[in-house]
């Protein structure tokens, strides 16, 4: 077992002297220098310490030292490998470094898309840090709480990078703190005072049949192309149209190997590796689409089923030419930019149109669009049928582009949406409304004639008794009779009425 002692060696040049902490191991010597200094009239005359303050220091670590060191069989180490085993619990890890590793690893494990968000998040860290090594001692919940409200105005990253990097944080303090042997090299964790905002809601950004038709039918914008962006992108909607909202990943990534019996059979890109079943989904090549699928095949030699990454580096490349195609027939179309379509459009599309148009349920939808709608487990280990997806997608395709059909998309309401927001009054409709005051009818009315909600309330308001409080709400529930439509509002007692 090596020895310990608190040493000084010599004087520095102020007449302080830097205390050691002397390391013996097989009789050789080494030293741990400490940030503790005392004067000559603390040495006794063998120039030993007698502060005690800087001896009880110099012993709190020796006892560490022992306990560490106890715990191993160092018997044959040399001095150096004992002064770094008992010295790197105190070193500060780098949080950097530790995060390039487990992206690498994530890497290797086939999440490629999920290391690029953990890469760019841990990019803006470091950039907000303004140091590409970013240390876990820096990581406080005061600058973590600086580095989140830096990201208030992003829609997505303001929670999504937070998430990222407090899973590098939860798995580096699962790797290098040993709770049982009381070895903690990550001392704190910020996370506990942080809150990390919810990412903006998704917008729905389907569009109806009539505009679908609209946009396929329209005539691409000139251009001296050979293979131009607006043709691959009109090409590419339409695949992704009809094969139940396909993304552009999967398009890009599909093998010769996947293209099975007319069937693309794949494992969707974004979530193959979270889903116990593997994301996979049978999906039937309809007619409507077969020349597409013929126009861009790969080379018979060539691994890939579709020839795109002949010309695009990547999936994202793939996917930003494809938009690009996209915007500009949308403006060739005159379509307001905050308006245009994306690739993405026409996957929320598919399923609306599938849901409001073509009678499916949402369970329906989800299975065919291969959303897991949480029954992984029971899709892990049933082999599935996926005749059913086939033929709504046949479904919706008729509806889109082999029908005129009016589409009921104008009538499916956000869910945030009001309910009320579809409310109409006029003279001719039949009114029967009543007025709340803690859960008790105080006055009610039913007669024609109101040309809006504000007429109804001022009726029912004149009803009611003086004894109701000044700053109280009233509830207000007024219901046409004639459309079968019911609302409620609420007023307050010296404002609203």
């Amino acid at each position: 077992m090596a020895m310990f002692k608190p040493v000084i060696r010599r004087p520095r040049k102020d007449g302080f002297f830097q205390v050691y902490i002397r390391v013996m191991q097989n009789r050789k010597p080494g030293y741990i220098k400490t940030d503790k200094v005392v004067t000559k009239d603390y040495l006794d005359k063998n120039n030993d310490i007698t502060d005690p303050f800087v001896n009880e220091y110099c012993m709190r670590r020796i006892l560490r030292f022992t306990e560490l060191l106890n715990r191993v069989d160092s018997s044959k180490w040399t001095v150096k490998q004992i002064i770094e085993y008992v010295t790197k619990e105190d070193e500060d890890l780098c949080f950097s470094d530790y995060a390039h590793l487990h992206i690498n690893r994530m890497i290797d494990n086939g999440q490629l898309r999920n290391a690029k968000n953990y890469k760019l998040a841990l990019q803006h860290m470091e950039r907000f840090a303004g140091t590409t090594r970013v240390m876990f001692g820096q990581l406080t919940s005061t600058f973590v709480n600086l580095w989140v409200q830096s990201l208030e105005q992003t829609h997505r990253a303001k929670e999504m990078y937070p998430v990222c990097m407090r899973q590098v944080f939860r798995a580096a303090v699962a790797e290098y703190n040993d709770y049982d042997n009381g070895v903690i090299r990550i001392k704190t964790n910020p996370w506990g005072k942080v809150k990390i905002p919810q990412a903006d809601r998704t917008a729905k950004i389907a569009i109806s049949p009539e505009e679908c038709r609209v946009f396929f039918a329209a005539p691409l914008p000139e251009t001296k192309m050979i293979d131009p962006l607006p043709e691959i992108g009109r090409d590419v909607s339409k695949m992704i149209l009809c094969l139940a909202g396909i993304n552009t990943v999967d398009l890009f990534e599909m093998r010769k190997e996947n293209y099975r019996n007319g069937c693309l059979c794949y494992n969707r890109a974004k979530t193959r590796k979270t889903r116990t079943d593997d994301a996979y989904i049978e999906m039937r090549v309809e007619p409507v689409i077969q020349p597409l699928v013929e126009k861009y095949l790969a080379e018979p030699n060539d691994p890939y089923l579709f020839r795109f990454h002949k010309r695009f580096c990547d999936s994202d490349s793939f996917n930003a030419g494809v938009n690009g195609g996209i915007k500009q027939i949308c403006r060739s179309l005159g379509i307001p930019k905050e308006k245009q379509y994306r690739a993405y459009t026409f996957r929320h599309t598919w399923g609306t149109v599938a849901q409001n148009d073509c009678g499916a349920t949402i369970d329906e939808v989800a299975f065919a669009m291969n959303h897991s709608h949480g029954r992984t487990i029971t899709r892990g280990y049933i082999k599935l049928d996926f005749s059913p997806a086939w033929e709504l997608n046949a479904k919706v395709i008729d509806f889109i582009f082999f029908s005129t059909a009016k589409s009921k998309q104008g009538l499916a309401h956000d869910v945030e949406e009001r309910k009320d927001n579809m409310f109409r009054i006029a003279p001719k409709y039949m009114i029967y409304a009543r007025a709340y005051f803690r859960g008790e009818v105080l006055a009610e009315v039913s007669d024609i004639g109101f040309s809006n909600i504000d007429e109804v309330i001022a009726k029912l308001a004149a009803k009611l008794p003086d004894t109701i409080p000044d700053r109280c709400a009233v509830q207000f529930r007024i219901r046409n009779v004639d459309t079968d439509r019911e609302a409620v509002y609420e007023r307050t007692k010296g404002k609203g009425f």
